[in-house]
């Protein structure tokens, strides 16, 4: 299922998670790693002096500095590079977001890895993903998967995936994809909803007849898509979609947990990251999948 993976990396410690699961994978799997980073982005339209992702400062970037900003990489990632059949280190320079994107498709990607941010713990105390994250998720024609904190990327492999569905037209995508990993991979497969009542003043009797009626709405919308497969169950709690998202995961050990892009807005192209995706994200003790596109599911 996973053929090859790119791993966007600035090379900065916030990134270790990712690359650690990125490798990982592809170790169980027999996966190609694409080790991609962006040394900078232009000062001018194809201008040799860039402005460095991590720090901001003013480079040159000719054949040395190319040269070094790879040695780099390579002694960072060197045992994991040197753990899996198939590596290869691609540099190049321009804004992160449209380079990872071009280079996922170049390299035919079936899966994009990456961390949060690209800086330091910044960004989980703002409590929203990086921008660079946020454009590739949006654009991406392969699953995004975002490993955010380092206690995040101590894996072992699939066991159990949770997928969380608010019933949306883009939930379908998410869907195939937890689905057939779930098939491809030989795990279990929880399919939760998180019944949001926030505001709503109701008894008892009435939370009780929501919460039957979202079981039996999954059943009616993923049961017939199941096919032949039979290790999965479902899940309906109460609460806020995001906590109770991340609250069964962590029941559960999950090792990876699937979500759509976005749910309201209809085309991609506009649709920016789900409030309860980016909070999932921030949170969660493993990888997150987001899925915005149907090409590669």
């Amino acid at each position: 299922m996973f053929k090859k993976i790119l791993l966007a990396t600035s090379g900065a410690p916030s990134t270790f998670g990712a690359a650690r699961v990125a490798f990982d994978m592809a170790k169980r799997y027999g996966a190609e790693v694409v080790v991609f980073n962006v040394m900078g982005v232009p000062t001018k339209a194809f201008s040799q002096v860039v402005n460095d992702v991590r720090t901001g400062e003013e480079i040159e970037v000719d054949d040395e500095y190319r040269a070094w900003v790879e040695e780099e990489l390579k002694s960072t990632f060197e045992k994991q590079i040197e753990s899996v059949e198939y590596a290869k280190i691609v540099t190049t320079t321009g804004v992160p977001s449209r380079e990872i994107l071009r280079a996922a498709r170049a390299e035919d990607a079936d899966l994009i890895v990456m961390g949060a941010s690209s800086g330091d713990s910044s960004a989980y105390r703002k409590g929203y993903p990086g921008s660079t994250l946020q454009r590739v998720a949006k654009a991406a024609r392969c699953p995004v998967m975002t490993v955010h904190r380092e206690t995040a990327s101590y894996w072992g492999g699939f066991g159990n995936i949770v997928f969380a569905t608010d019933f949306s037209k883009q939930a379908e995508n998410a869907f195939k994809f937890a689905l057939n990993s779930a098939r491809e991979l030989n795990c279990d497969l929880t399919l939760f909803h998180a019944l949001d009542i926030s505001g709503k003043v109701l008894d008892q009797n009435d939370i009780e007849d929501k919460l039957i009626a979202a079981r039996a709405r999954i059943r009616e919308t993923y049961g017939p898509l199941m096919g032949d497969f039979k290790d999965f169950d479902i899940e309906v709690w109460e609460g806020v979609p995001y906590v109770e998202i991340v609250k069964i995961a962590r029941e559960r050990s999950a090792d990876l947990i699937v979500l759509a892009h976005h749910s309201r807005e209809l085309d991609p192209e506009l649709a920016s990251i789900g409030s309860t995706l980016e909070q999932v994200i921030l949170r969660a003790g493993c990888p997150v999948v987001s899925v915005s596109k149907p090409d590669k599911v």
